[in-house]
């Protein structure tokens, strides 16, 4: 059986383009669809990965607030509690420390990081210079820092070590210094 070809028509050809215009309307439609369906998977992707660092960063924190008051006593820097998320706002600033030990006269201000990198001890050094300011309430006192982790990439540890912050690494269910003995940590003044 063969089929015979016919010539196209003006009709033909215009209901073809018609058609075709037709699936090009419905496939754009889809595919917003489908862009629509991929930025909520990405926002939702985003919240589950934000509340994740969230929570494993509290743990981190949790771990290493539990040790803080012996292992700074053990390194002869008399400290007898701690707070935890100290947050406020001077001068239009916002401020964030995530743990204070402290003892009237002496401070340690702790940033934690599930993993620390050598710009999160950069940033910290830059909050820790301005600590008195942002906080007054400590202005006479003696500042010290501190950073806690769980991992260290690109020697951060090491970084922080030479910047004379306390570098506390999270091990198991407990924390410890990683200093040595007869480290000297930095006084922070304004």
């Amino acid at each position: 059986m063969s089929v015979i070809a016919q010539e196209p028509t003006p009709e033909s050809v215009w209901a073809f383009m018609q058609e075709t215009a037709r699936q090009m309307r419905e496939t754009d439609r889809k595919m917003q669809k489908t862009d629509r369906q991929i930025q909520e998977l990405g926002r939702d992707i985003k919240e589950a990965q934000d509340l994740f660092t969230t929570q494993w960063g509290r743990l981190i924190e949790s771990l290493v607030r539990g040790r803080l008051v012996e292992l700074f006593n053990q390194r002869d820097i008399p400290v007898y509690d701690t707070s935890t998320r100290v947050k406020g706002s001077r001068e239009g600033r916002s401020y964030e420390f995530d743990i204070i030990a402290h003892n009237g006269d002496t401070i340690v201000i702790v940033e934690v990081k599930t993993t620390l990198r050598p710009n999160d001890v950069r940033k910290f050094i830059d909050k820790l210079k301005d600590a008195k300011h942002l906080m007054p309430r400590y202005r006479n006192n003696v500042i010290y820092g501190a950073v806690a982790w769980l991992q260290a990439d690109a020697g951060a540890d090491e970084m922080a070590v030479k910047q004379r912050l306390f570098s506390i690494r999270a091990v198991g269910d407990s924390a410890s210094i990683t200093n040595a003995p007869n480290f000297e940590p930095r006084v922070f003044w304004p």
